[in-house]
C-alpha cells in the first residue's frame, strides 16, 4: 500500500538537477523539490536596513518565486517531518534558515541535512544523522550580506554625484579592482633595466662543421625553434647548453654592449674542461588535490576556461550526470571549499584504484596528507571524484566536451595526489674556462627521470636538456658563443588564475566569491580582458582613485583581510555580528560625510606632455563619460580636445578617402566608447556617424528590427521584436536597453500561436520562463562501459 502525503517526509535541494539525483537514493518516504537557489533576499531597491536598530534587515520573497514559496508551503503542510537538504556552506546553511522562516517550518520536526557529495552512500548517512540549523553559519552569511549592501548602497550614489551616474561600488570587487588598478600603474612606471647575457654551446666530441650546422638549424624554422626542439638536436650531436656564472672570480653581470663585447673576446679564446660533475636523486612529490581556488588557477591555465565557467560546469558535475543505466550520479565532491583534506575513504579507494590500475609500485608506503591553508574549513574536503573507478574515458559518452575535460582535470589531480613521489637524477656540471690573464666559469644542469611517479598521471613539462656522458677534467669545445642584449620586463598583467591567486594569498574574497567577483568587475566596465589578460579601464582607475580618496580604510587591503578573518569569527568563534557591523559602521559613515565635501572627478586634471595646437596652451587629461581624453588647460575659453589612447598617447583624427553620405564633406576616422569609427568633418553642422571596418571602410547600417507583434512577457509594455546578432537572428524587447529580454527564433510560431489563443504573456514570471526556455537535445544512452 502507497503512502499517504501525510507519512512521507519532505527534503528541499536548491536546484532540479540536485533534487533528480537525490531522488533516486531515498526511496518512497521522501518527496524532493527544488527552491530554485534563493528564495529571500533584502529587496533589489533601497537599503533596506535599520542601522539604528542594530542593523536589523527586511527581506522580502525574491522575484519569481512566490509561486515555488507557496507549492513548497503546501507540500510542507501535507509532510511529517522537513529535511533541508542545501549546500553545505555558508551560504546553503542561509538558503536553509530563510526557507525555515518563509515556510513557517517549527523546530521540532525540521532538520538540516548536510552532504559533501551526492552519493548513495552519502545521502544515507546524512539523513541517519540529521541536524539543526546552524545559527552561527546563519549570521556570519547575515552580518557579510548586510555589511556588503551598506558598501554598495551607500557608496554607489556617491559615485554618481562624483564620478558618473549608473556606477556601483562593491565591498570586496572594489578592492580586487584596485589590485589590478596597481599593477596597471606599475607597468605604467616601469623603467627597463638593460642587461646582458653570454651563454655557450659546448661539446666534448670535435666535430668539423658543427657551428655551422647549429646555426642553420636554428635559422631553418621561420618562427623559431623550441627549448625542447634544441636540446633534441643538442643531444643528437652530443652537445649542450650552459650559463655564465663568473668571470675573473666575480659574479658575472654586464649591463652595456662595450663590457659585454670585451668580455665575449675574452671567452672566445678561452680553453675549457669539465671542473666538476655532482649527481644527486631528488624526489618530486605531487601537488594537493584541488581547492576551488587552485581548481579555478588549473582550468584557465590548462583548459582557458574562466573562472564562472569552470563553477558553472563544476556545478552540474557536482549535482549529477545521467550515467545511463547506471542513473543520475554526482561526479565530484562540493566544489566551493578551501580545505585540502581528504577522508579515509577518499584516500583508500584512490590508493586501490592506484594498484589496481595503475601498479602496486605507485602506491605510496603511507598516504599522502596535505595540510590546508589558514583559516580552512577542516570539516570540509577537497574537490575529489566521488568514485575514483568512474575514470574519465570510461563515462566520456555521458559528458559534455567541457564537462570531460573538467572531470577529467579533477579526477587526474586527485588519482595524482596519492600516487607515489617522481624520482629524478639531477646532473649539475661546473666548466672552467682559462686564457691569459682570465678564469671564468660556465655552468649546466639537467635531469634524467628514473621514476615516473605521480607524473604518469599528472604530466609536468619536461624540457631538461639531455647532458652527454663526461667526468671531470674532460676537454669541452666551444660550438657557439654568443653575447645577447635583454632588457627588464614589467610585471605581469593578472589573468583570471593569476587574479584569484592574489585574492587568496590576501585573504580578499572566499572559495564562493572568486568567481563572482571576477565576472562583476568586467561587467562594471573596471577591468577588460585583451588576449586573456587584465587591463584597468580609464573608469576603473578613477574610480579607484575616488573611492582610495573618500574610503582610504574601505579601500585597504590589509583592512579588507580583517573584515574577512571577522565575518569567519562570526561562525567560528561565536563572535558578535551586531558589533563587528557596529566597529565597522562608525569610522565608514564619518568617511561618507566627508566624502561629499571632495570634489568632481571631471573636474580633476592631470598634466600632459602636449601643447594644445590652436592656442599653445598646455593641455591635460580629463575623465568624460567615454573615459579619458586630452583637452586644453584654458578650457573654457579653448575648447580645444581630442582623445587618447591607453598611454594616454594624443590620437589625432585622420582625413578618410570616403565621403559622407548625408553632406558629401569628408569623413574622418575617430575613437569612441566603443572604438573606431568613422565621423563628419563638418561636425557638429553634421553630426554623420558610420561604423568601420578594420580596413576602415564604412559598414552598411544593420536592417531595422522587424516587429513581431508578439508581447515582451517581461516589461509587459515593450512588443519583441527580430534583430540580427553575430550568432544569427534572435528575438527582443523594442524597449531595450531599459528591458534586455531575449528569446530564440526558435519560440516565434509558438508565441503567436499562445498569443493568438490568449495565453501570452502569462500573468506569472516563472511560467513565461519555463515557456521561452529552449530545451537541449537528448543525449542517446549508448551501452555501459567496463570501468577499469
Amino acid at each position: 500500500m502507497a503512502k499517504t502525503t501525510k507519512e512521507k517526509s519532505l527534503v528541499i535541494v536548491e536546484s532540479p538537477a540536485k533534487a533528480k539525483t537525490i531522488n533516486k537514493y531515498l526511496g518512497g518516504g521522501f518527496e524532493v523539490k527544488a527552491s530554485m537557489g534563493h528564495v529571500r533576499d533584502l529587496p533589489s531597491k533601497g537599503i533596506n536596513i535599520d542601522i539604528e536598530n542594530n542593523f536589523e534587515p527586511t527581506y522580502e520573497i525574491t522575484p519569481g518565486r512566490k509561486r515555488t514559496v507557496t507549492s513548497l508551503k503546501s507540500t510542507a503542510k501535507q509532510c511529517k517531518t522537513v529535511f533541508l537538504a542545501t549546500d553545505l556552506d555558508r551560504e546553503g546553511e542561509a538558503i536553509a534558515w530563510h526557507l525555515k522562516e518563509c515556510l513557517g517550518l517549527k523546530d521540532e520536526n525540521t532538520y538540516r541535512v548536510v552532504f559533501n557529495e551526492i552519493t548513495k552512500n552519502a545521502i544515507q548517512k546524512a539523513f541517519e544523522n540529521p541536524s539543526k540549523l546552524d545559527m552561527d553559519r546563519v549570521l556570519a552569511q547575515q552580518a557579510r550580506r548586510i555589511l556588503d549592501r551598506i558598501v554598495g548602497y551607500q557608496v554607489s550614489p556617491l559615485l554618481w554625484k562624483k564620478v558618473a551616474r549608473g556606477l556601483s561600488a562593491g565591498r570586496v570587487q572594489s578592492v580586487a579592482v584596485k589590485i589590478i588598478v596597481l599593477r596597471e600603474r606599475e607597468i605604467r612606471a616601469f623603467e627597463p633595466q638593460e642587461y646582458w647575457l653570454i651563454p655557450a654551446v659546448f661539446t666534448s666530441t670535435p666535430q668539423n662543421n658543427l657551428t655551422a650546422e647549429w646555426q642553420a638549424f636554428l635559422s631553418s624554422a621561420p618562427e623559431g625553434r623550441t627549448l625542447a626542439q634544441q636540446n633534441q638536436w643538442l643531444a643528437d650531436h652530443n652537445a649542450f647548453k650552459a650559463d655564465l656564472i663568473t668571470a675573473n672570480g666575480e659574479k658575472f653581470h654586464v649591463d652595456n654592449p662595450k663590457d659585454a663585447d670585451l668580455l665575449l673576446g675574452n671567452l672566445q679564446t678561452a680553453r675549457y674542461t669539465v671542473s666538476d660533475i655532482i649527481t644527486r636523486r631528488v624526489t618530486s612529490r605531487p601537488a594537493p588535490p584541488f581547492i576551488t581556488s587552485t581548481l579555478q588557477q588549473a582550468a584557465a591555465n590548462r583548459l582557458g576556461f574562466a573562472t564562472k565557467r569552470t563553477m558553472r560546469i563544476a556545478q552540474q558535475l557536482y549535482e549529477g550526470i545521467d550515467l545511463g543505466s547506471m542513473g543520475a550520479l554526482g561526479l565530484i565532491t562540493y566544489m566551493r571549499t578551501d580545505s585540502t583534506n581528504l577522508s579515509n575513504d577518499a584516500i583508500n579507494a584512490g590508493r586501490h584504484f592506484i594498484e589496481t590500475q595503475i601498479g602496486p609500485n605507485y602506491v605510496p608506503d603511507k598516504p599522502n596528507r596535505y595540510a590546508s591553508g589558514k583559516g580552512a574549513q577542516e570539516a570540509h574536503e577537497a574537490i575529489r571524484p566521488t568514485d575514483p573507478d568512474l575514470a574519465p574515458d570510461d563515462i566520456r559518452q555521458f559528458l559534455t566536451d567541457e564537462q570531460y575535460k573538467l572531470y577529467d582535470l579533477i579526477w587526474r589531480r586527485f588519482i595524482a595526489c596519492q600516487m607515489a613521489a617522481a624520482q629524478w637524477d639531477t646532473t649539475r656540471i661546473e666548466i672552467a674556462g682559462i686564457s691569459d690573464s682570465f678564469s671564468c666559469q660556465y655552468r649546466t644542469t639537467g635531469r634524467v627521470l628514473v621514476f615516473d611517479g605521480f607524473t604518469r598521471i599528472w604530466p609536468t613539462s619536461a624540457d631538461d636538456p639531455q647532458l652527454p656522458s663526461l667526468k671531470t677534467e674532460d676537454t669541452l669545445h666551444a660550438v657557439e658563443i654568443k653575447a645577447n642584449q635583454h632588457f627588464t620586463k614589467p610585471p605581469a598583467r593578472y589573468t583570471e588564475a593569476s587574479l584569484v591567486k592574489a585574492l587568496e594569498k590576501e585573504g580578499i574574497g572566499r572559495p564562493s566569491t572568486y568567481a563572482s567577483i571576477v565576472s562583476t568587475i568586467q561587467d562594471r566596465n573596471y577591468v577588460e580582458q585583451i588576449e586573456r589578460k587584465f587591463h584597468a579601464t580609464d573608469l576603473g582607475e578613477v574610480v579607484t582613485d575616488k573611492l582610495e580618496e573618500c574610503f582610504p580604510r574601505v579601500m585597504d587591503i590589509a583592512f579588507t583581510r580583517h573584515m574577512e578573518e571577522q565575518l569567519d569569527k562570526i561562525e567560528e568563534q561565536h563572535l558578535d555580528w551586531v558589533e563587528v557591523l557596529n566597529k565597522f559602521y562608525g569610522p565608514f559613515k564619518e568617511n561618507l560625510e566627508k566624502a561629499e565635501k571632495t570634489g568632481h572627478a571631471k573636474a580633476e586634471t592631470q598634466p600632459s606632455k602636449y601643447m594644445c595646437p590652436e592656442c599653445n596652451a598646455p593641455m591635460v587629461y580629463r575623465f568624460g563619460k567615454n573615459g579619458r581624453f586630452l583637452s586644453c588647460s584654458a578650457y573654457p575659453d579653448c575648447k580645444f580636445a581630442c582623445p587618447c589612447d591607453k598611454e594616454g598617447n594624443m590620437v589625432e583624427n585622420t582625413e578618410s578617402k570616403h565621403k559622407c553620405p548625408n553632406c558629401s564633406k569628408p569623413l574622418v576616422e575617430k575613437m569612441g566608447r566603443f572604438g573606431p569609427f568613422l565621423g563628419c568633418s563638418n561636425y557638429p553642422e553634421c553630426k554623420t556617424i558610420l561604423k568601420m571596418d578594420k580596413e576602415g571602410n564604412p559598414l552598411p547600417p544593420k536592417p531595422p528590427a522587424e516587429p513581431t507583434g508578439i508581447k515582451c512577457h517581461k516589461c509587459k509594455t515593450g512588443e519583441l521584436v527580430i534583430r540580427q546578432s553575430k550568432r544569427g537572428l534572435f528575438l527582443g524587447c523594442n524597449k531595450f536597453p531599459k528591458c534586455r529580454t531575449i528569446v530564440s527564433m526558435q519560440k516565434l510560431d509558438e508565441l503567436k500561436t499562445l498569443q493568438a489563443e490568449g495565453k501570452w504573456p502569462p500573468s506569472d514570471i516563472e511560467e513565461a520562463q519555463k515557456i521561452v526556455s529552449v530545451k537541449s537535445k537528448a543525449k542517446k544512452t549508448p551501452k555501459k562501459t567496463t570501468v577499469r
